[in-house]
C-alpha cells in the first residue's frame, strides 16, 4: 500500500482535475444551450426550403443551365468536407467524423484514392492534425470558422465550393460531420453536397409520387430554381455547421459528467485507502510502543 503523503498527493491532484472537469462541463453546457437553439431554429426554414427546391426542380433537373444539380458520367475527382472540433476533451466526437472520413474515401471512393483524386477540405484543428500525420491530401483548412460562425461567414465558404464545383473541379463533394440530436446522441452524418441531390417520395409501391402543391411563380419557374439551389446549399452548409458546433458541445458536456463522476469516485477510493493506511500506520505505532515498553520490564 502506498504511504500517506503519497495517497494525499493523488487526493490533491484528483481534486484539482474534478475541478477543471466540472468547469468544463458548466461551460460547454452554457454553449450547448445557445447552440442548441440556433439549430432548432434554423432546422424548419432548411426543411421548408429544401421540400420547395425538390418540388419545381423535378421538371428542370435535365436543364443545363443547372449546372449545380448536374451529374458527371464518370466521377473522377472528389472532395470531402471533414467538420471536427478544434479542441478535444469531448469523448468519441472527433474519432467518429476520422473514421467516417477514412471510410468513404477508401470504400466509396477507391479508385479515385488510388490514382490521388480525394481531396479534404477541413473545419476543426483535430481534423486537419489527424489527416496531415497520415498523409492525405488536405487541399484547404478553415480552423477559424467555429470563432464567428454565422451565415455571412459559412457563406463565403459555400461560394468558394461552389465555384469550384461550377469550375469542375471536382465531380463530386461530400460533406461529413455529426448531426446534432440530444446533448448525449450525435448522429454521424455523411451527405452528398454537390451535385445536389433531389430525392423525389415515393408511394407504398416505389412510385415516384407527383408534387399537388401549386405554386405561382414570379418571374419564372426555371429563374425561382436557379435563385433557390444556390440558397439551398449555403444554408446546407450553414446548418451542417451549427450541428457539429452543437454536438461538439453536447459531446463534451456528457464526457466532462463522467469525467467529474469518475473523479469524485477516485476520490473516494484514495479516502478509504488513506484511513486504512493511517490506521494500519496508528496501530504500528502502538505495537512498537508496547513491544519497547515490555522490553524495559524484561
Amino acid at each position: 500500500m502506498a504511504n500517506l503523503k503519497e495517497i494525499r498527493t493523488r487526493i490533491e491532484s484528483v481534486s484539482s482535475t474534478k475541478q477543471i472537469t466540472s468547469a468544463m462541463k458548466m461551460v460547454s453546457a452554457a454553449k450547448l444551450r445557445r447552440a442548441q437553439d440556433a439549430i432548432i431554429r434554423l432546422r424548419p426554414y432548411a426543411e421548408k426550403l429544401q421540400t420547395i427546391l425538390e418540388s419545381v426542380s423535378d421538371s428542370l433537373k435535365d436543364d443545363e443551365d443547372f449546372i449545380f444539380a448536374k451529374e458527371s458520367k464518370e466521377v473522377t475527382k472528389v472532395l470531402l468536407v471533414v467538420i471536427t472540433s478544434n479542441r478535444g476533451l469531448c469523448g468519441a466526437f472527433n474519432a467518429n467524423v476520422f473514421k467516417k472520413a477514412i471510410s468513404v474515401a477508401h470504400e466509396t471512393y477507391k479508385s479515385q484514392l488510388l490514382k490521388n483524386n480525394v481531396d479534404f477540405f477541413v473545419m476543426g484543428k483535430k481534423a486537419d492534425e489527424f489527416l496531415r500525420k497520415r498523409k492525405y491530401n488536405v487541399v484547404k483548412t478553415r480552423n477559424d470558422i467555429f470563432d464567428h460562425l454565422t451565415f455571412d461567414n459559412s457563406s463565403l465558404i459555400a461560394n468558394s465550393i461552389m465555384e469550384q464545383f461550377a469550375a469542375g473541379d471536382y465531380d463530386r463533394i461530400h460533406l461529413i460531420y455529426n448531426q446534432f440530436k440530444n446533448a448525449a446522441v450525435q448522429v454521424l452524418t455523411d451527405e452528398q453536397f454537390l451535385p445536389v441531390k433531389i430525392t423525389p417520395k415515393l408511394d407504398e409501391e416505389g412510385n415516384i409520387l407527383k408534387s399537388f402543391t401549386d405554386y405561382i411563380f414570379e418571374p419564372t419557374k426555371k429563374e425561382m430554381v436557379k435563385e433557390l439551389i444556390p440558397r439551398s446549399l449555403k444554408l446546407q452548409l450553414y446548418k451542417a455547421l451549427l450541428d457539429s458546433f452543437a454536438s461538439e458541445q453536447g459531446a463534451r458536456m456528457t464526457a466532462m459528467h463522467k469525467a467529474t463522476d469518475n473523479a469524485t469516485e477516485m476520490i473516494k477510493q484514495y479516502k478509504l485507502d488513506y484511513n486504512k493506511a493511517r490506521q494500519a500506520s496508528i496501530t504500528n505505532e502502538i505495537l512498537e510502543i508496547v513491544g519497547g515498553a515490555n522490553a524495559l520490564k524484561g
